[in-house]
């Protein structure tokens, strides 16, 4: 038997009733605080107020019903307070208009329900993970990024040859991922200089962060200021705040050291390693792990976005050992340089085979999510670098004790360019958690 549920939509104006968010309790506490204020002053200066309200109520029991009466002057009574504090809130704030005053009404209420939302650890880095946060900011509050810093490449491989900093490329774009996307300033955070000697290629968020890691003292301190000010839905955490180097082992027994080095190699990756061989995990890292709900792995550069981030020592373990429900978000097409002619169970085995090595001693992930359709006007691009749809090997997926998730993932585009649609990966994830969690009570 299906059951049906009905949605009631709520007057906006009376969305600062809802319960859960802690409103109505300082509502009760000022009434409390008001009446003691009131039997106070009267007993001081001897009045007898209540005396003559109850002397001019009994009056009133002739012309209307007591309870009535009761009835009608509690709800004017409260109609009449809450306008008031509502109103003093708003002054203080000075918050103008009634579409802005709807809105802070509708943002409390997001806050709340978000702020109720499960534990997500998002293990990954580059656009891909950067994608992801943008879809699941609209599920919780409770996000933790785990972001690599193997980056050596473009603005971020100059700020941390100069500085000696981890490279923030990869951070920024997660911080702004999990800001509000219309704010200003994320857009600032995001500007890149097209010119202008030393900025050229800069972005203002890299070179904010930068700064923030000089006043701060480590990048750690400085991520979260940069994240204050963008007033982040979460928290973006690096993998680790060792100089952490990737090392990729090529099929012919040669060695490229550097994360922009190795697509670039044009052979095939059997090992990746880093140096120094066992970087530390930053700081909350493994206590994140421990506590999630859901651990989601990609999408992203296998070899160069996600895979780094199981080397660091502890995090593999963590994620395996973790009684959280954990996922794999597959790419939807091969990386030339990275993944050439790769199905979807070489890519698990990539990442069981690194998780292995880094001391996992459980499976890394209970399931994959697939990408289930393709544009039809495909884009010859993909097939002139050599780029094509991630087989689904059935049977080998399987073999390996993984459940696999199918769903529509890639936005619709007249280019017939792939792009993961943050709203659909972030959905189809979701239903499979709660689908899990029914099954697991």
């Amino acid at each position: 038997m299906k059951i049906f549920k009905t949605r009631v939509k709520m007057p906006k104006g009376t969305l600062w009733l809802v319960p859960g968010l802690k409103l109505k309790r300082w509502f009760a506490l000022i009434i409390v605080g008001s009446v003691l204020a009131a039997i106070g002053t009267t007993m001081i200066f001897k009045l007898e107020p209540i005396y003559f309200l109850i002397k001019y109520a009994k009056k009133m029991y002739h012309i209307i019903q007591p309870e009535v009466a009761g009835v009608c002057l509690i709800i004017l009574g409260a109609i009449i307070f809450l306008k008031a504090w509502q109103e003093t809130n708003f002054s203080m704030m000075d918050v103008k208009g009634q579409r802005n005053r709807n809105a802070m009404g509708e943002a409390l209420y997001r806050r709340m329900k978000l702020n109720h939302g499960p534990k997500i650890v998002a293990i990954g880095g580059g656009t891909g993970l950067s994608t992801l946060l943008k879809g699941i900011k609209k599920l919780t509050n409770n996000i933790t990024a785990i972001v690599t810093v193997g980056d050596d490449g473009g603005s971020s491989g100059r700020l941390r040859e100069e500085m000696g900093i981890l490279p923030p490329g990869d951070i920024r774009n997660c911080i702004a991922a999990l800001a509000d996307d219309d704010d200003i300033v994320t857009k600032l955070f995001q500007y890149r200089f097209k010119s202008g000697e030393g900025l050229e290629g800069h972005s203002f968020g890299n070179l904010f962060i930068t700064a923030m890691s000089s006043i701060c003292g480590d990048m750690v301190s400085a991520i979260k200021e940069s994240s204050k000010v963008l007033l982040i839905r979460g928290r973006v955490l690096p993998a680790t705040v060792d100089d952490m180097r990737l090392v990729a082992k090529m099929e012919d027994g040669s060695i490229v050291r550097g994360e922009s080095n190795i697509p670039e190699a044009g052979k095939r990756i059997v090992d990746l390693s880093s140096e120094p061989a066992y970087c530390k995990p930053a700081h909350e890292v493994i206590e994140a792990i421990n506590s999630a709900d859901l651990i989601i792995l990609g999408p992203g550069s296998l070899y160069t976005s996600i895979i780094p981030n199981l080397l660091v020592k502890g995090i593999a373990e963590a994620v395996s050992n973790s009684h959280a429900a954990k996922i794999y978000v597959c790419n939807v097409m091969t990386q030339p340089g990275e993944t050439d002619n790769y199905s979807v169970s070489d890519h698990i085995r990539a990442l069981f085979r690194h998780a292995v090595k880094s001391g996992a001693n459980k499976k890394l992930f209970d399931a994959v999510l697939i990408n289930d359709s393709l544009p039809e006007n495909l884009a010859k691009r993909y097939e002139e670098k050599d780029s094509l749809p991630v087989e689904e090997d059935t049977g080998a997926i399987k073999d390996l004790g993984v459940e696999i998730v199918r769903a529509r993932l890639i936005q619709d585009n007249k280019d017939g360019l792939v792009r993961h649609d943050p709203k659909k990966v972030a959905k189809a994830i979701y239903f499979w958690f709660r689908k899990k969690g029914l099954k697991g009570k």
